[in-house]
């Protein structure tokens, strides 16, 4: 049987256009981070249990304001891309994310983090399965990848919940601020 290989996408081919505002589910979308969402990113990453899992750190509004403003950059260069998760208010209660995109590879890591007040309802899983439905059938991608630590039970599930199959175990991998954690590594194919 023949082996079927994909052409690569072309640089240029996510730059050139508008970073999309994608539906979620009725009441919830991602939309492009805007300036004035500063104050909500900083409240997230001073969140302790977002702090537990992220080795980033905030210092400040100006901080925060630079945060969001680098995601334009990070889209017109092909490398990046994250999306507010909004509410029906068009008011931010979470982040999902593209990171590490090689559209040669048509592949990327997929990234997520939810503010208290929405955990539990389902709004990481359908943020992540509506940026994978996007991923594979609009920016052609092949493979998406996540990682979270062992100890990040939540993150498993919604890991679990996308579609997303465990593949393996990253010995130590990334440390956090109590030390370095083992990974698990999940990911989809735009086949399964």
């Amino acid at each position: 049987m023949p082996l079927l290989v994909a052409p690569a996408l072309p640089a240029g081919s996510l730059g050139a256009r508008a970073q999309p505002r994608l539906a979620v589910r009725p009441g919830l979308a991602l939309r492009p981070w805007r300036s004035a969402d500063a104050p909500v990113v900083r409240a997230a990453f001073d969140c302790p249990a977002i702090q537990r899992w992220h080795v980033r750190r905030l210092d400040g509004d100006d901080e925060a304001r630079a945060w969001t403003a680098q995601w334009a950059d990070r889209w017109r260069t092909e490398t990046a891309a994250s999306w507010a998760i909004v509410d029906a208010d068009d008011q931010p209660v979470g982040q999902v994310g593209l990171r590490g995109v090689l559209l040669t590879e048509a592949s990327a890591h997929l990234s997520y983090w939810v503010l208290p007040a929405a955990r539990g309802t389902g709004v990481a899983a359908a943020a992540v399965q509506a940026l994978t439905r996007w991923s594979f059938r609009r920016a052609g991608l092949h493979r998406l990848s996540l990682e979270h630590s062992t100890g990040n039970a939540a993150s498993c599930r919604v890991a679990a919940r996308a579609g997303f199959a465990v593949e393996g175990l990253l010995r130590a991998a990334v440390r956090h601020a109590d030390g370095w954690h083992d990974m698990h590594l999940h990911a989809r194919l735009r086949t399964d």
